[in-house]
């Protein structure tokens, strides 16, 4: 781990002190940490700036969520004006990168600058005696959280990685081994938990305060690490320990479900989710919050914006439309494929432009792709308003949403031999979904293509194995575009097997371009080499 990653901004300007005589005292120029925490407003900062990095998407490249959670997956081929646009998404796509990949080394860094963030206030919290013990302990919740999140969106992608729990203030303490994948996620569970009893339901918080972490959030997010330890234990072949891992993952589900029911319902209208007006709405759990912000900061890297990057990313290169962008994120046939008939969420989440919306087909029509996403491009009809700044769009990232919660916890009792339960809250999602249409049959009525036998339809049957493929394809189509394919495909142990199934289905174009799958090497990303090379890491296999 870089020192470089663990510097705090505007946090603290740290002492070097001497024991010898006059030198131990302080120069005129000189803070202490304890110095700055001193009022309620520092104690709020501080965890404001821990949120932070979660908005970051930009350094030496752009490493919008997107990039990983759709792109690498058969959801998405990488878009842009060519094959050369973003080299370093291009090669992760193509199973090409190798460890000094730029887009991973932000996103690594990113995530350690959050962990440091967040250490920071937990250390400090604690000694601010004159501090409203109500909002302390719900800042500490806050910290540990964001903390456990980061954590959290490290250990999916890298596997172990190295524990800091404190800050660190000197250049002896960042040199830190990676720990095991079992050490992250039991400090991730040890901090979610502690959330849990600190922080307050999404209702107790002020309209000012919407979108901080909360209650719900901490429970969800239990149900999810839960669920994705007990994947790991079982991919490795601890059965054992993967059948612990799921029944806590049903428990904190359950708990969520109980404690919940009044906090979040699911929005009536699907689309009504990736509006600026249905932003940290009543199917939202947790969200990434940006605001519009017109200040000029092109090219200035991380932490010079509050809007994301990736509404002018996403849309239509073209001239058609009175506000384009840069033709990233193409949804692939095989995605487009996958829907039901009839089906709404499929043009909530792909447009598919005429000839007559696409000005420059060598720029705009990727590997003979022409799809678009939809989803945080905030299209209006067939056109894209007007955002405040060139490139900066306020519209927020849903990190989680009940309808994610509900399809967890439904793998969840899948895992633990309750299908009942299991099929109620795929129902849940499904229903939904229908917007009150005769469409979208209840499990098992329904057919599914199935990547085992070249896509061909599959007629469910009321079993396990069909009601855990059903579950599977309900995240799918439910969840296109929102960055979770890729980790449900690896933590899935599947990878391998459906990135070659869905690679037969591309064009030839595409096809020529793509790169081998090498199980047991690819689910995981390398350590980047300047982190392996200055903190003496050992290395992912294969990398």
């Amino acid at each position: 781990m870089n020192c470089r990653n663990i510097i705090l901004a505007s946090a603290a300007i740290f002492t070097l002190t001497s024991c010898a005589g006059w030198l131990s005292e302080d120069g005129p120029m000189t803070n202490r940490v304890e110095d700055f925490f001193t009022s309620e407003e520092t104690a709020v900062q501080v965890v404001n700036a821990a949120y932070t990095p979660l908005m970051w998407e930009f350094q030496s490249t752009y490493y919008s969520e997107f990039f990983i959670g759709d792109i690498m997956s058969d959801d998405a081929l990488k878009g842009g004006q060519n094959i050369a646009d973003m080299a370093d998404a291009y090669d992760l796509e193509n199973f090409k990168a190798i460890s000094n990949n730029s887009l991973v080394l932000d996103y690594y860094r990113a995530n350690f600058q959050g962990i440091a963030r967040a250490n920071l206030a937990l250390e400090q919290l604690p000694e601010m005696e004159d501090l409203d013990q109500d909002l302390a302990s719900r800042l500490t919740g806050e910290a540990s959280f964001l903390r456990a999140l980061y954590y959290f969106r490290l250990v999916r992608l890298f596997g172990g990685v190295p524990i800091s729990e404190s800050p660190i203030y000197s250049a002896e303490g960042w040199k830190i081994p990676r720990s095991t994948v079992d050490e992250v996620y039991s400090l991730i569970v040890s901090d979610l938990e502690n959330a849990a009893g600190k922080l307050p339901l999404k209702s107790q918080y002020a309209p000012e305060d919407l979108g901080r972490a909360t209650k719900g959030a901490a429970e969800a997010m239990l149900l999810k690490v839960y669920l994705y330890w007990g994947d790991c234990k079982r991919n490795g072949g601890d059965t054992a320990g993967a059948a612990e891992k799921y029944s806590s993952a049903k428990t904190w589900g359950g708990k969520f479900i109980a404690n919940e029911a009044a906090e979040y319902t699911l929005c009536s209208a699907y689309r009504d989710n990736f509006t600026l007006d249905g932003e940290n709405g009543p199917e939202s759990v947790f969200e990434v919050q940006y605001m519009a912000e017109g200040t000029s900061d092109y090219g200035e890297g991380n932490g010079f914006s509050r809007g994301t990057l990736a509404t002018i990313l996403l849309r239509s290169r073209s001239s058609y439309f009175s506000n384009t962008g840069w033709g990233f994120c193409h949804p692939t046939q095989n995605l487009y494929d996958e829907y039901e008939a009839g089906d709404p969420r499929r043009d909530a989440s792909i447009f598919t432009p005429t000839d007559d919306e696409i000005t420059t087909q060598a720029e705009e029509i990727y590997l003979g792709n022409r799809y678009l996403t939809i989803k945080r491009t905030i299209m209006e009809g067939r056109d894209y308003p007007a955002i405040d700044h060139a490139t900066r769009s306020p519209i927020n990232r849903i990190e989680i949403r009940l309808a994610d919660v509900y399809l967890l916890y439904a793998e969840a009792c899948l895992r633990n031999d309750d299908a009942s339960e299991a099929k109620t809250y795929l129902e849940k999602v499904r229903d939904r979904a229908r917007e009150g249409a005769s469409i979208l049959p209840a499990f098992p009525g329904y057919k599914v293509p199935d990547y085992r036998d070249g896509y061909a339809l599959r007629q469910l049957q009321d079993n396990a194995a069909d009601l855990e493929l059903a579950i599977r394809h309900e995240r799918r189509v439910e969840l296109a575009m929102e960055s979770h394919r890729w980790y449900d495909l690896c933590r899935w142990g599947i990878a391998k097997e459906v990135m070659d199934a869905y690679a037969q289905t591309e064009t030839d174009l595409a096809k020529a371009n793509m790169g081998t799958f090498v199980k047991g090497k690819h689910e995981l990303l390398p350590i980047p080499d300047e982190e392996v090379r200055i903190g003496s890491l050992e290395q992912n296999f294969g990398w």
